[in-house]
């Protein structure tokens, strides 16, 4: 895991010191305290700086950005190739005089971008990644980033210079920067509470989106990202071939494949553990690993006192059956707030997720002892496990029954009168003309964000071209490939790899190796969700190495108690960002919306945290700038 961050000058002649490339590369440390380098080529106008954290061979071969063998190439790259043992005996197969500096996963990379091409390249890697290419024969940039989105990578014209990096941090410290915050932008994150690419909190920088890359030449302003992992079509394929086996040949298919993908996310020459809540995506890929290993695996839990938000006592129990070395830390509430105030130093763009604060803690605690972690995020979107995915269908089918006027004129009826908050959400959904608005509404914080937003017009996002997804009968299917293409790679993996970096921790995600998402796609809704219970498929693997009764309860997430947190330790934190005069000065939002939302919180009548999270998270951004 590392970090990367560079320029390319559309100006001939125009030069930046050494001492702006060092600078937005030292921005990025935490990604990467082990080593740093620089590469620059000042003719072109073109730089590009990397920090790492060693993982794959410890030594100095290891060190980028890396100059391909042939000196064409020069490769700055974040995560991990998997299979780059197996890459690079297909190379060697091929080329027989390979000298190679060391065994490291970027100098096969490198090796491959060059012998290969880039399309062939990134078909054949199996990991997570972002990496920048410069091509000086051509003079070109190009910029990739791994299937899922595992791996962050911004973008962006700023005046005549084109700007890139791991984190927005790095692009902030560049001279051209101009930062000029994206209303529209604003307007998704407080829909979602998240930003989904390529959208970005400041104007004109984008995110590469998973499964993308882009290929810019000098001044190409015009240059746009081309997919070449294309998730809706593995949809389709899934629906076009679906698995025709037995549950047990499924199980067994599962097993293979996970098995298969934790054998290659354990490698590495650094300490490694994975992270265990007793749910059942972790206790599966914990379960796996101890199988695997001849030790006891390192896993790490954390807990809360507030028994309703304490997980720690469940992954105890996985942890004593599998017989890992278990570490758990129950931290105070005080240890959590105090994390609050670092949230926007933590994630360079605001996000929202109440859970960040919980997954910090326990990044920070792991990298005491590891500097590779395993988690067991992916199943709920791949194999149907949250809740809506159980419940939306049937109330869809329910409100189809009825024409929309008369739900239009019932949920307007209802509107009006004080409505258990329990029921808003049934409330908004009620008149949705489509899927596409029953998901909007059931996914948002903010129905309207824009209104709530001075001078602002949310943008298209990925619900606004809804025939792109019409092959997809079964909403349940439907659903869960729009959490895939947008919660989980703006929301979950985000979350995770800024809280876990800012410990300089690695994480890896099991569950997301493509060839799991491939044929998950492929399995029937009925070996993913049965009997009004999510993850099918994967439970009764898990049952193969874990008692039914140590894992099979209600879905609690990851959460902290956010709501009487704003009313009493936060309070006055929040209530400084939320001051009126201050929302007025500033210009960003409605204030006495904001106000009325906040106030009704405090009375207690209803618990709407999650909607002012959002609102708070930007503001305590907007002050760290």
């Amino acid at each position: 895991m590392c970090g990367f961050s560079g320029y390319y000058c559309s100006v001939s002649g125009k030069l930046f010191h050494s001492s702006v490339l060092q600078a937005m590369s030292e921005a990025l440390t935490h990604r990467g305290p082990d080593d740093h380098g620089l590469w620059e080529d000042h003719v072109s106008g073109f730089g590009v700086g990397h920090r790492r954290l060693a993982i794959a061979d410890l030594s100095a071969a290891g060190h980028q950005p890396m100059v391909s063998h042939c000196g064409r190439y020069v490769l700055a790259f974040n995560g991990e190739i998997y299979n780059y043992k197996e890459l690079r005996s297909r190379l060697e197969h091929e080329q027989q005089r390979l000298a190679w500096r060391g065994y490291s996963d970027t100098e096969v990379l490198l090796a491959c971008l060059a012998r290969w091409g880039l399309d062939q390249t990134l078909q054949s890697c199996i990991g997570m990644f972002a990496f920048a290419l410069w091509d000086r024969q051509t003079h070109t940039l190009t910029l990739a980033r791994d299937r899922m989105g595992e791996k962050p990578l911004y973008w962006g014209w700023q005046g005549q210079t084109l700007l890139f990096g791991s984190e927005l941090k790095a692009l902030k410290v560049h001279p051209d920067f101009q930062g000029e915050i994206d209303r529209g932008a604003l307007a998704l994150l407080l829909r979602y509470n998240y930003i989904p690419a390529p959208h970005c909190i400041y104007r004109d920088i984008h995110k590469l989106p998973a499964g993308h890359y882009v290929v810019i030449g000098k001044g190409d302003r015009d240059a746009v990202s081309r997919r070449y992992w294309d998730y809706r079509a593995i949809v389709g394929a899934g629906l076009e071939a679906p698995f025709t086996g037995t549950d047990e040949q499924a199980v067994d298919e599962l097993e293979a494949h996970l098995a298969s993908s934790i054998q290659g996310q354990r490698e590495a020459d650094v300490p490694l553990g994975a992270f265990l809540s007793g749910g059942v995506d972790s206790s599966l890929v914990v379960a796996l690993m101890q199988r695997q290993s001849a030790q006891q695996i390192h896993t790490y839990a954390v807990g809360f006192q507030d028994k309703a938000f304490d997980e720690a006592v469940h992954a105890r129990a996985v942890a004593e059956h599998l017989g890992t070395e278990h570490t758990e830390l129950y931290v105070t509430e005080q240890d959590a707030l105090a994390v609050v105030p670092d949230l926007p130093r933590i994630y360079c763009e605001p996000l929202a997720d109440s859970s960040q604060i919980p997954t910090f803690l326990v990044s920070r605690m792991a990298r005491r002892h590891v500097t590779v972690a395993l988690s067991g995020d992916g199943g709920d979107e791949l194999f149907g496990g949250y809740t809506p995915y159980q419940f939306m269908p049937k109330l869809w089918r329910l409100l189809c029954r009825v024409p929309q006027p008369l739900r239009k004129g019932a949920a307007a009826a209802l509107a009006v009168l004080p409505v258990p908050q329990r029921l808003e959400k049934l409330v908004s959904v009620m008149d949705a003309a489509d899927r596409e608005q029953l998901y909007a509404r059931m996914r948002s914080h903010w129905l309207d964000p824009a209104s709530v937003i001075v001078g602002a017009k949310e943008p298209d996002s990925l619900l606004c071209d809804p025939a792109d997804w019409r092959f997809v009968e079964s909403l349940e299917t439907w659903m869960m490939a729009m959490d895939v293409c947008g919660y989980m790679s703006d929301d979950i993996l985000v979350k995770v790899d800024r809280a876990a970096m800012a410990n300089s921790l690695e994480t890896r995600v099991p569950l997301l190796d493509h060839r799991i998402a491939e044929f998950a796609a492929h399995l029937p809704l009925s070996m993913k969700i049965r009997n009004g219970q999510g993850k099918w498929v994967l439970r009764q693997l898990l049952y193969r190495y874990v008692p039914q009764a140590l894992v099979d309860r209600p879905k609690t997430g990851f959460s902290v108690p956010l709501g009487s947190w704003l009313r009493g330790p936060l309070r006055e934190w929040a209530e400084d960002l939320l001051q009126e005069i201050r929302l007025r000065e500033e210009g960003y939002f409605d204030a006495k919306r904001v106000r009325a939302v906040w106030l009704e919180h405090l009375s207690g009548r209803s618990d709407r945290s999650e909607r002012l999270w959002g609102v708070l998270m930007f503001q305590a951004w907007l002050a760290d700038q």
